[in-house]
């Protein structure tokens, strides 16, 4: 069994404590979070997907630290959680891999791809099982396109829509763009990743979007260039007015049948295949956060690396979104940078000079 330590009790941190108590391959011994009453367990925190941040994991018995370095500096904890705002991902993430622990980082991986490179760096020189938290690639339903896609099972996908939208979620860390990276960062990226996961790098990306308050862009809808695929698109952000709510969706259309998605309080997926009546497809009622979190410490206990959720993959997720960042901002297609190595980066750097 891992043992783990939490790092953060908002709404992320408190939606892994949920799924480390419906699973028996981890068992949480220690949590940190710099407010007392988050350490307490009470109060509620509310995410934007219905089922998020229950509080359904006892915190009496676990130790309980107000700075995360002292949790990791514990030896008792096998798996360091990095649920904190983006911006510390960082210093957290390379301190839990330097100090032996395996590692799981919530998405995005970091603020930005050259801070994600150096995470990535320190993972390639530490012992420890590193994974980043990409939970749509372990989504009932999302899950179920992937295998899809791969076996071809309904012919080549012609066109592929994906939507995530909702209001803002509030607070200081939404509202400040610097901070969240806005819309586009913080929520869009499910889908970028998602997409990048499917169908592998795009060529380059035509983005429209603006900024709803935080200085960043907080909507945003991008075209993905796929010489294989006529048609990717995802729109995505937090801008809509309050009580609209969270909306989850994507409608992909294969040669032989079109499968649609959408998560809207429940998931359901409906299969409408050519020549056939239209059918729902059965799906798992655990979220993506718990398949995610199961399939981590699998590896950890066989010693396997997590490819499903690497940091690698996770930059390259992060460096398409800058690259839509920089579509909204010059109005043109922008060519999307394949993701290499650090070391390699700068002695091509080096030789250029």
């Amino acid at each position: 069994m891992v043992s783990v330590g939490v790092i953060g009790l908002g709404v992320m941190g408190r939606t892994h404590l949920d799924a480390y108590a419906s699973i028996d391959s981890a068992h949480v011994v220690a949590v940190a979070d710099l407010d007392v009453s988050r350490l307490s367990g009470l109060g509620e925190i509310s995410g934007n997907i219905e089922g998020q941040s229950r509080g359904d994991y006892d915190l009496s018995r676990v130790k309980k630290y107000a700075e995360g370095m002292d949790l990791i500096a514990d030896p008792s904890v096998n798996l360091v959680d990095i649920c904190l705002t983006t911006p510390l991902h960082e210093a957290y993430a390379i301190a839990a891999l330097k100090a032996g622990k395996h590692l799981l980082v919530e998405k995005p991986v970091a603020r930005d791809s050259d801070s994600a490179r150096r995470i990535v760096q320190a993972a390639s020189k530490a012992p420890g099982k590193a994974m980043c938290a990409l939970c749509m690639r372990f989504w009932p339903g999302w899950s179920w396109l992937k295998d899809a896609v791969e076996t071809n099972r309904y012919g080549s996908v012609r066109s592929a829509v994906f939507r995530r939208i909702s209001e803002h979620p509030g607070g200081a860390f939404y509202s400040d763009g610097c901070l969240s990276g806005g819309g586009i960062l913080d929520l869009h990226i499910h889908d970028t990743d998602f997409i990048c996961h499917l169908f592998g790098v795009p060529s380059s990306v035509t983005s429209r979007g603006y900024d709803h308050g935080t200085g960043c862009i907080d909507h945003v809808t991008t075209f993905y260039d796929y010489p294989g695929v006529p048609h990717v698109v995802a729109e995505g952000g937090w801008s809509m007015s309050k009580g609209f709510g969270f909306v989850m969706q994507y409608t992909v259309r294969f040669e032989h049948a079109t499968a649609v998605f959408q998560r809207c309080g429940t998931d359901s997926l409906i299969l409408h295949e050519d020549g056939k009546p239209s059918t729902p497809v059965p799906l798992d009622t655990r979220m993506g956060y718990t398949h995610e979190i199961e399939y981590l410490t699998k590896c950890i206990e066989d010693n396997m690396s997590p490819e499903l959720g690497s940091l690698e993959s996770a930059t390259q997720s992060l460096m398409i979104v800058e690259a839509e960042a920089e579509s909204v901002r010059t109005g043109k297609p922008t060519a999307v940078t394949r993701y290499e190595p650090l070391r390699r980066h700068r002695s091509e750097t080096l030789l250029q000079r």
